[in-house]
């Protein structure tokens, strides 16, 4: 049998050690070369983009521009403006999400770092918006897979039979249930690790022809082989698209060899993220969470060194978030995230 990728040593090529030893200078140094890469770690205004020497403040840890005279920081602009924790710290929160494959619980990052529950929490969510707002969002072409399942769907039963209800009726049903849609780019086994290349999640209230069609002609190339079970929302599907079908009822996999397999693999880190980690997902942020499952599955064959550059890339290219300053202060994002953005 062959060996776990995560049991290999190419898995491993970053350690927090690394990050525990250093300094608060190197890890300003470390988020300079991150973000400003094109000018190797120098300063750019980023109100003028002006790439002087600019006044550095010691006190403050800050610069003043020469030409337009606006003090900016390293974090400025970023999901990471006006922290209060020390750089290092932030850094060390990223390599312990990238080392929790199967997502990491917001409880279990304020231990580790000894911060507030409600740092840790917004933290996370931080994170997860960089993945999401950093997506790629390109129509998918060659083979791909599209499967939806259902959360936060479950109605806990009265005690007595005689006052149970008919939790089949929609009636009756969790006003908070959603449905996971998720688009999966199979890799062509050819140049690339056999799989999945690339992965997308939407959020709808059910599965129903209206939004799977819409999704699929914004990210799927019209003429592409897909493959989905034989649930009737994808039953349009079949004008644009070479569509295989798969009977789940009846197996796994087709005899003409149709299979949502990569989707369910999608699913099954999905529902470990849910049920070992997160627990409760409040219907707003399941796109969120969603999106990082599909992050991680994606990235599943990187070294970890690699996912923690990559991450602490994108939090940096990441604007700063309005849903998550003050998010503790009531400033609560208002409206889900359905569909096609």
């Amino acid at each position: 049998m062959a060996q776990h990728f995560l049991l290999s040593s190419e898995a491993r090529s970053f350690s927090l050690v690394k990050i525990a030893r250093m300094t608060e200078r190197q890890a300003e140094s470390f988020f300079r070369k991150i973000r400003w890469n094109e000018t190797n770690g120098k300063p750019v205004c980023p109100c003028c983009g002006s790439t002087k020497k600019h006044y550095f403040l010691k006190t403050r840890s800050i610069w003043k521009c020469k030409d337009c005279y606006s003090q900016f920081s390293i974090t400025s602009g970023t999901l990471f403006a006006n922290h209060k924790l020390p750089l290092r710290t932030y850094l060390m929160a990223i390599a312990l999400f990238v080392n929790e494959v199967k997502g990491m619980s917001a409880l279990k990052l304020s231990r580790e770092l000894n911060i507030q529950y409600k740092t840790a929490f917004v933290l996370l969510h931080k994170m997860r918006e960089a993945l999401l707002e950093t997506r790629d969002e390109s129509p998918m072409d060659g083979v791909c897979e599209i499967d939806g399942a259902y959360v936060n769907h479950y109605v806990r039963p009265e005690n007595n039979i005689n006052d149970r209800i008919d939790r089949r009726l929609a009636v009756n049903q969790n006003p908070n249930k959603r449905c996971i849609i998720v688009v999966r780019q199979r890799a062509n086994g050819e140049t690339e690790y056999l799989g999945s290349r690339r992965t997308l999640t939407y959020v709808l209230h059910n599965e129903n022809p209206t939004d799977i069609m819409n999704i699929a002609n914004n990210r799927i190339v019209e003429g592409s082989e897909v493959h989905a079970d034989e649930a009737n929302a994808y039953d349009n599907l079949h004008a644009r698209y070479d569509m295989q079908r798969v009977n789940h009822s009846v197996e796994y996999m087709s005899e003409e060899g149709a299979c949502s397999n990569q989707a369910e693999s999608f699913f099954a880190r999905f529902r470990r993220f849910q049920k070992g980690q997160i627990h409760r997902m409040g219907q707003l942020y399941i796109a969120n969470y969603a999106n990082e499952i599909a992050y991680r599955e994606d990235t599943r064959r990187w070294d970890n060194g690699s996912i923690f550059r990559d991450i602490a890339t994108k939090c940096m290219q990441t604007l700063q978030s309005n849903e998550w300053t003050g998010y503790w202060q009531g400033n609560h994002r208002i409206a889900e995230r359905l569909g096609v953005a």
